[in-house]
Formats: structure tokens, C-alpha cells, sequence
């Protein structure tokens, strides 16, 4: 079966950036974990996030191809499960997020500047509804969450982020 190619315009800069934080794993889980992250943080502080992966896309774009990027996101799992468990700092998320968005970069570079801005479009609109959602759904139950949860989810995230960098190292 033949892969459709669709022409860059404004319509699928759009689609592209919407569907694809949905279609990586790595970055998918990425969002939604940020919300357990994002429980003991303020709403500016997500939005900030979303800046920064917004500035990491830009440069993306700008410096393209640096080696092993996804590995380095892979890695971010890892990171990110460091985090939940209270082992390193919150703000080392940032410069994730920015590798993030760096990462998210690659599928348009060559495009022309109306996709490309539909796309960054597309992809803040996607990434700030996974967030909020996750984060609203999170605060839901999170009475229910105690250290010994946040600990297993936390242990899933390096489980699942070592796994994908395995996989990048290895494939």
C-alpha cells in the first residue's frame, strides 16, 4: 500500500500539528505525564511549557537534524519519572519540554511559511488541550494518589522511557 502524500498548505500544516503529539508515543506520554507533574504547579507555569516547546520547535526549524534528538526525547521519560519521584529538580522539565519541541520540528522542515504556522498553530492547540485535560483529569483523582502511587507511575515513565531509548539506541 502506497503512503498519500498531502501538498503542504495552511489546511495541513494544521492536521500536522494537531495529530502529532498524538502520534509518537514518547511525546504522548510525555503531556500527560506532565500532569502529575503539574499538580504541584500553577496553570502559567503549563502555559510557560508550552512556550518553551513552541521556542524548541522554532530552533527546530532553524537548526535542524541535531544527532541522537530522539533518543534524547526517550530519555525525557526517564527525566520526567526522576521528577514525579521527587529524585531531580522540576525545572530540568524545561529544557525537556524544549528537546520536545525540537523533536516535533523535524516533519515540517522545508515547508513553506503558512503550513508552518498553521502547523505551530495546530501543535500548541493539541498540546494545551492533552495538558489541560490530563491535568483536570488528574486533579480529579488525585486525593486517591498517594506517594506510593506516584512512585509506581513514576517507575513506569523511566520503565517505558528506557525502553524507547533501548529501542532508538538499538534500531
Amino acid at each position: 500500500m502506497q503512503a498519500m502524500h498531502l501538498e503542504p498548505n495552511a489546511l495541513t500544516g494544521l492536521i500536522s500539528g494537531l495529530a502529532h503529539p498524538l502520534l509518537g508515543p514518547d511525546h504522548l506520554l510525555f503531556l500527560l505525564a506532565l500532569a502529575l507533574v503539574g499538580l504541584q504547579r500553577s496553570a502559567r507555569w503549563m502555559v510557560a511549557l508550552l512556550a518553551v516547546g513552541l521556542g524548541g520547535t522554532a530552533l527546530g526549524l532553524v537548526l535542524p537534524a541535531w544527532p541522537a534528538a530522539e533518543l534524547l526525547v526517550s530519555l525525557t521519560l526517564v527525566l520526567e519519572g526522576l521528577v514525579v519521584c521527587r529524585r531531580l529538580p522540576q525545572l530540568l522539565l524545561v529544557p525537556a519540554f524544549a528537546l520536545h519541541g525540537y523533536a516535533l520540528s523535524s516533519s515540517v522542515i522545508g515547508w513553506e511559511a503558512t503550513p508552518i504556522s498553521t502547523y505551530l498553530l495546530g501543535l500548541l492547540i493539541s498540546q494545551a488541550l492533552l495538558l489541560l485535560v490530563s491535568l483536570v483529569g488528574l486533579r480529579q483523582v488525585s486525593a486517591r494518589l498517594d506517594g506510593s502511587v506516584r512512585n509506581l507511575l513514576a517507575g513506569a515513565l523511566i520503565g517505558v522511557g528506557a525502553a524507547f531509548s533501548w529501542t532508538a539506541l538499538v534500531g
